[in-house]
């Protein structure tokens, strides 16, 4: 297991050794701005005697915490996106992820040991914008895919992470030229360990494992991850699946997510897909106690003007009956992670002042 290559580059910059490395890193640890000294933090933690690396959760789903990983087991992660998208030596690919996560950091160890020449830049919303660069690679969050539409001509792959894209955006990504994934993962899976393509040919709803990867389900139909290249044990998750085959499935939602309204079983997650189309502004579906259904569908949006039932009535027609919200709250700003997900619990909690 090689941690550097020998054709690895930053920002343009060769390096003779690990040594010349880790001086540089210090340096930018010392002197750099934004997320510059997370970069540098990370690529000394890499390089260092230890046998695993520090990350910690983005607390979209619970309270942030942080787990160790192995390094051979992040070796084999990103040398597994490196043969998957065939992204070899002198691949030119640009890192816009804060380096704090995972996502960030996984750019970071793919470009170290396949010999890239990689770029960085803060992780804003358009990262393309100021660029007179043309790229093989990188990886976004839907928020920053939106808001660089315009500019993922300048991108031949691009994987998408950190979150669902919307019905709307990947409507929009049709129109690109760019060859785009949304992948599925999580820190415990040493980033993604199944991707989608998005559009061109090969569009699929269906998410497709990476090598040496299979899939079965729990008692709940939940996934359960085989990858023994990554994890030595089974990583159990609590997203709902629709299981293809072995390596495929379809995503449904998340087990703690599902509301059990009148009997019916109703995923948050099919209806905000049917409404994204519609809905221009950040919102999502969640429910709260109805003596008649047990809980009720409600919508919440964010946005300072209240919202009535009646303004959305012909959206809802594509809604089956239990599915359509019998509630809409506004909130005039939501709660995120530092990874831009909108963290529910804390945005509910809020609402009812719980």
């Amino acid at each position: 297991m090689k941690l550097l290559h020998s054709n690895f580059k930053l920002n343009g910059e060769s390096f003779s050794s690990a040594e010349a490395l880790k001086e540089v890193a210090n340096h930018i640890v010392e002197k750099g701005k934004n997320d510059e000294p997370a970069i540098g933090k990370f690529i000394l933690e890499w390089l260092d005697d230890n046998e695993f690396i520090i990350v910690k959760t983005s607390g979209s789903t619970g309270v942030p915490k942080e787990i160790k990983l192995q390094k051979k087991y992040v070796f084999n992660s990103a040398d597994a996106t490196v043969t998957y998208f065939d992204l070899r030596e002198n691949t030119k690919a640009l890192l816009c992820l804060s380096s704090e996560y995972i996502a960030g950091k996984m750019m970071l160890v793919r470009a170290m040991i396949a010999g890239w020449n990689l770029y960085t830049v803060s992780p804003e919303k358009n990262p393309l914008e100021n660029s007179d660069e043309n790229f093989d690679f990188t990886a976004m969050v839907p928020y920053q895919v939106f808001h660089s539409l315009a500019d993922l001509h300048k991108l031949k792959k691009l994987i998408i992470g950190g979150g669902a894209v919307s019905s709307t955006l990947e409507q929009q990504l049709q129109q690109v030229s760019t060859k785009v994934f949304a992948t599925y993962g999580m820190t415990e899976t040493i980033s993604h360990i199944a991707v989608r393509s998005i559009n061109g040919s090969e569009k699929s709803a269906v998410f497709s494992a990476l090598p040496n990867v299979d899939f079965s389900l729990n008692e709940y139909n939940c996934l359960q991850i085989h990858a023994p290249e990554i994890s030595e044990e089974t990583v159990a998750t609590n997203d709902l699946v629709e299981l293809i085959s072995p390596t495929s499935f379809k995503f449904l939602g998340r087990i703690d997510n599902v509301i059990n309204t009148g009997g019916a079983k109703i995923h948050p997650e099919i209806i905000e897909e049917k409404l994204s189309i519609h809905i221009n502004q950040p919102f999502f579906i969640a429910s709260e106690k109805d003596e008649a259904l047990g809980e009720r569908v409600i919508l919440i949006i964010e946005g300072k003007e209240k919202q009535s039932l009646e303004n959305y009535s012909e959206l809802f027609k594509a809604l089956s009956t239990y599915e359509k919200p019998k509630k809409i709250y506004t909130l005039p700003q939501f709660i995120y992670t530092e990874t831009g997900k909108v963290k529910r619990a804390e945005v509910l909690k809020k609402l009812f002042n719980k």
